[in-house]
C-alpha cells in the first residue's frame, strides 16, 4: 500500500462530523471552570480533569504571569543542559515532600514521563507487567522498551489472579516492573495496590504507579493513591502529571534519589526534550500551595461526585462507582454514545465521549468529571439534562 493511502481510507471521523454528532476538537473560548463557553453560548462543564478548580484561580494565573516576568516565556534548553532553573528544583523538592519520597524529577509532559521513565529503567532481560487498562502512554512506553528486547506482559484489568499467574510464570531473580494506573483514567476505579504490593514482596519485583488522576483526588489531603491505602512506604515510584490537579502542563515521577538520578542522566526523552516553561512549573507550584492549604477542596470533590454517582444510579442509568472525580455512565454502542453526547451538548451540558479502542467495545460512555468549585447548582442541573436526554432516549424511564 502507499505510504498515505491509509490517511484517504480513514472516513470514520468524516461520517461522524457528516452526522452532526462529532465530540471532539470542540473548542473553548472562556473557560471560567464549572461553566465556560463554547459556540458562543454557556455550557457546564463536565468533562475537564481541571479536579480542584484551580486553572482560574487568581494565585495559579498571577504566579504563570510573575514567572514569565523573571524568566521569560521559555527556556531555551532541555533541563540537562540550559534548560533548569530554580523554580523546576524547588518544585522538585516540594512535590517529593508532599507525596513521600525521596526525590522527583519534571518532565515537559505527562506522556512524555512515562516514555522517559519506563524504557529507561527497564532494559535488555527485564519484564514490565501492565495492567490492560492502563493509559495509553503507559502502553507506548511498554513497547518502547519492548522494542530495547524488554519482556512485555499484560494482566487482565485488575485482576490480581491474573497478575500472580504471570509473575510466578517469570524467573525470581530477574528485574521485574509492575505497572498500574493508581486511578483509571477512563472507568475511575482504584488498583488494588495492597495485593499488588503483596504480589510484588512474593515475587521480587518493583512498583509504578501513574497518579495522573488521583494526586489531589485520593489519599491523605490528596497525596494520591499509595497515601489512599497506607502504604506509600511500599509504592517504589509514583508518577504523575501537572495537567489535571496542578491547572498546568508538564509531568514528574518521584522514588528513591539513586533511581531518579539515573532516570536524570540516562532517559532520552529528559536529556534530549525542552524543559518545562516557566509558567508552567510556576503554576503548578502554586497549584501544590492551594492544595496543602486547602485539603477541604478534595473533600468537596468527592462529595459533588458521589452525588452524582447517586444521582444517575437513581435516574437508572448504567454507571461505575468510585471515590475519584471520574465518573463513568455506560451507553454500550459507538453511534448512540455520539448521538448521546450530543444530545447533552445541545442542552448545555459538556461531557467526554468513549468509544473503542479508548474503551473495551460495547463499554462507550458517557465519561463525567468533576471539580471542586462545582455548586448544587451545577450538579442539579446535569442531572436534569441527562433525565431529560436519557428518556429522549430510551435508556431511562
Amino acid at each position: 500500500m502507499e505510504l498515505f493511502q491509509k490517511c484517504y481510507d480513514f472516513t470514520r471521523a468524516d461520517q461522524v462530523k457528516a452526522a452532526g454528532v462529532y465530540p471532539y476538537f470542540r473548542a473553548i473560548e472562556e473557560n471560567e471552570g464549572p461553566v465556560v463557553i463554547m459556540q458562543g453560548r454557556e455550557v457546564i462543564m463536565a468533562g475537564s480533569n481541571n479536579y480542584l478548580g484551580l486553572t482560574s484561580h487568581p494565585k495559579v494565573k498571577e504566579a504563570a504571569r510573575k514567572a514569565i516576568e523573571l524568566y521569560g516565556t521559555g527556556c531555551s534548553g532541555s533541563r540537562y543542559l540550559t534548560g533548569t532553573i530554580d523554580l523546576h528544583e524547588k518544585l522538585e523538592e516540594r512535590l517529593a515532600k508532599f507525596l513521600g519520597y525521596e526525590a522527583c524529577l519534571l518532565f515537559s509532559t505527562g506522556y512524555q514521563t512515562a516514555l522517559g521513565v519506563i524504557p529507561c529503567i527497564c532494559t535488555k532481560g527485564d519484564y514490565i507487567i501492565c495492567d490492560k487498562e492502563n493509559h495509553a502512554s503507559i502502553m507506548n512506553a511498554c513497547i518502547s522498551a519492548k522494542g530495547m528486547l524488554v519482556e512485555f506482559k499484560r494482566y487482565k484489568h485488575c485482576d490480581m489472579q491474573d497478575l500472580e499467574r504471570i509473575l510466578a510464570s517469570l524467573p525470581l531473580d530477574a528485574g521485574k516492573l509492575i505497572i498500574t494506573d493508581g486511578v483509571f483514567s477512563a472507568s475511575g476505579e482504584i488498583a488494588n495496590l495492597p495485593e499488588i504490593t503483596r504480589l510484588a514482596e512474593k515475587y521480587h519485583a518493583r512498583i509504578l504507579t501513574d497518579d495522573a488522576h488521583s494526586v489531589g483526588v485520593v489519599g491523605k489531603g490528596g497525596r494520591g493513591t499509595a497515601s489512599f491505602y497506607g502504604l506509600t512506604d511500599k509504592v517504589d515510584m509514583t508518577m504523575g502529571t501537572f495537567s489535571k490537579t496542578f491547572a498546568s502542563l508538564g509531568g514528574f515521577v518521584c522514588g528513591p534519589e539513586r533511581v531518579i538520578n539515573y532516570i536524570k542522566h540516562n532517559s532520552s526523552a529528559l536529556i534530549f526534550s525542552a524543559s518545562p516553561t516557566p509558567a508552567s512549573v510556576a503554576s503548578a507550584l502554586a497549584a501544590l500551595e492551594i492544595l496543602e492549604a486547602e485539603p477541604e477542596r478534595v473533600d468537596r470533590l468527592v462529595e459533588n461526585s458521589l452525588k452524582m454517582q447517586d444521582g444517575f444510579a437513581n435516574l437508572g442509568f448504567n454507571i461505575i462507582r468510585s471515590r475519584t472525580g471520574v465518573v463513568p455512565v455506560i451507553i454500550g454502542d459507538d453511534d448512540k454514545a455520539f448521538a448521546f453526547w450530543k444530545g447533552l451538548f445541545d442542552a448545555g451540558v459538556f461531557v467526554n465521549a468513549f468509544v473503542p479502542p479508548g474503551v473495551p467495545v460495547g463499554m462507550s460512555m458517557m465519561r463525567t468529571s468533576y471539580m471542586a468549585t462545582h455548586r448544587d447548582e451545577h450538579l442539579n442541573k446535569i442531572l436534569d439534562i441527562f433525565a431529560k436526554v436519557g428518556k429522549d432516549f430510551g435508556y431511562i424511564k
